[in-house]
């Protein structure tokens, strides 16, 4: 058995197990965390080289066949995805801390990351669909478990949304996975590949659309994105990062999984709909950006504006496009933590979210500064960094494809991305602070230290990719074309059996 492929799962669930065991022990429930947290990015790095050098790995448990058995399977899509989220899961865990160390649930805020991050990995490793509903049902028990701890009313207002609209998404997941079970008698991926090419246009159909559903709604597509930015902004910020990053991610892995392995999708009615759902998705999330006034509510609106340029490259379904959203996912989660961290520095200095309490950053912090602007500019995609170079790919696609319509949206929501970043520059660092606003508050330089570590790394990731952007283009382009032509992951999962 592969066990690079277990790795990522075990990990957090044996650090769940130990966290709870020393749950009483601050510098023990750290400790742990962190060093599960390391093991995984290690882990997960190796798997990706593997993938990358040998092609798709596989593993079954118990022995039983695809694909009757339960199957576990890396391409070079999933191992980026997983190697990315242990990267951000690193630096998150250390940001928190500090930032929750006064917390009284400090410990099973580190529970539920752990069970969070088992749901994450084990939704982009499984190569079955009814294991995708039960790692979607770990994350999001666990999510919900985050939002609900030490919960004001505030919070638990958020939570009704963010639990009730995912719920009705799973609901939708759940009757597709059992129409489509009761049609081919199995739900292995790759198996499905071969099945579903008999099926009847009109189940199809239905089956595509509550697909579309489904995952629209985990991943914040309009006009399904509510309960996100009625969330996010209500959590500290170091699990308000964790789910920015991630948590849409996997609604929209779902997505390109199913769309490009199971169900055919080009040039169906459901590939029209969805191309317009991801320019709508862009002008809705950055125009409830730029009217919102406080840091975590615009980084939230975000989200959703940058969820609709990698549905862009979802919805072209063209190599390129492709290409340019896995290099899109993987700049946004990195990006998108950053700002949210950011954001809970300014927040810990000031005592406040909202812009009108803060200011002069720059002349008392310019380390700050400089660490913001980085994924800030990135974000509105200024070049060399990483947003430049994965907006240029999905937008050429568009032009090569004759969506002008579609690229011009993108260019213009750049351009709000842009004032957006700059109304927190203007106002947080910049301009001078108010006078009857909270003065800012000196932290210890350990806690700093902690703030700084995953900032100041996570933004020389930002310049890495954005500088050397070839060899990720390069290992993007290749995952597109496994997606884009399953052949080998059809037959590395049932190991060439028709």
């Amino acid at each position: 058995m592969n066990w690079l492929l277990l790795f990522p799962i075990i990990f957090p669930l044996s650090g769940a197990f130990f966290l709870y065991l020393f749950r009483k022990n601050t510098m023990a429930v750290t400790g742990i965390s962190w060093m599960v947290a390391t093991f995984g990015m290690v882990a997960s790095i190796g798997l990706m080289h593997r993938v990358y050098s040998y092609g798709p790995q596989a593993a079954s448990l118990g022995n039983w066949p695809a694909p009757f058995g339960i199957v576990f399977v890396a391409d070079l899509l999933s191992a980026a995805m997983v190697s990315v989220t242990w990267v951000i899961a690193l630096g998150i865990v250390i940001y928190s801390a500090a930032e929750l160390h006064s917390s009284l649930s400090y410990s099973r805020s580190h529970l539920l990351i752990q069970f969070l991050l088992t749901g994450v990995n084990g939704a982009f490793l499984t190569g079955d669909l009814f294991n995708l509903y039960v790692w979607f049902e770990v994350m999001l028990i666990a999510s919900f478990g985050l939002i609900a701890l030490d919960a004001d009313a505030t919070r638990i207002h958020g939570s009704i949304k963010y639990v009730f609209l995912n719920l009705i998404s799973t609901l939708a997941f759940l009757l597709a996975i059992g129409l489509l079970y009761g049609a081919t008698g199995m739900l292995n991926l790759a198996g499905l590949h071969l099945k579903t090419a008999y099926l009847s246009p009109g189940l199809i159909f239905f089956l595509s659309g509550l697909f579309l559903f489904s995952f629209s709604v985990k991943s914040g597509l309009f006009p399904v994105f509510a309960w996100l930015p009625a969330s996010y902004h209500t959590l500290p910020s170091s699990i308000a990062a964790l789910f920015a990053a991630l948590l849409t991610k996997v609604g929209i892995y779902a997505m390109i999984r199913v769309f490009t392995l199971v169900l055919p999708f080009e040039g169906s009615i459901w590939q029209h709909i969805l191309i317009v759902m991801s320019g709508l998705t862009m002008l809705t999330g950055v125009l409830g950006a730029a009217s919102r006034f406080t840091v975590k509510r615009i980084l939230s609106f975000h989200i959703i504006s940058q969820v609709g340029y990698i549905i862009i490259g979802i919805a072209l379904y063209t190599p390129l496009a492709l290409a340019g959203s896995i290099l899109y996912l993987i700049h946004h989660i990195i990006v998108k933590a950053n700002l949210f961290l950011i954001g809970g520095v300014l927040n810990r200095k000031f005592g406040s979210d909202h812009l009108s309490q803060m200011g002069g950053v720059y002349k008392h912090f310019p380390l700050l500064a400089v660490l913001f602007m980085i994924p800030a500019f990135s974000l509105a995609g200024f070049p060399p960094l990483s947003g430049f170079w994965s907006k240029f790919a999905v937008i050429r696609a568009g032009l090569e494809t004759g969506h002008h319509v579609l690229a011009a949206t993108a260019l213009i929501v750049g351009v709000l991305t842009l004032y957006s970043m700059l109304k927190i520059w203007n106002q947080a660092f910049w301009e001078r602070p108010p006078e009857n606003g909270a003065a800012v508050m000196p932290a210890p330089m350990k806690e700093m230290v902690l703030y700084l570590v995953p900032i100041g790394t996570f933004a020389l990731m930002t310049i890495f990719i954005g500088l050397w952007a070839e060899p990720v283009f390069r290992y993007a382009d290749r995952a597109a074309m496994q997606l884009l032509d399953p052949a080998l992951y059809v037959k590395t999962v049932l190991g060439g059996a028709p």
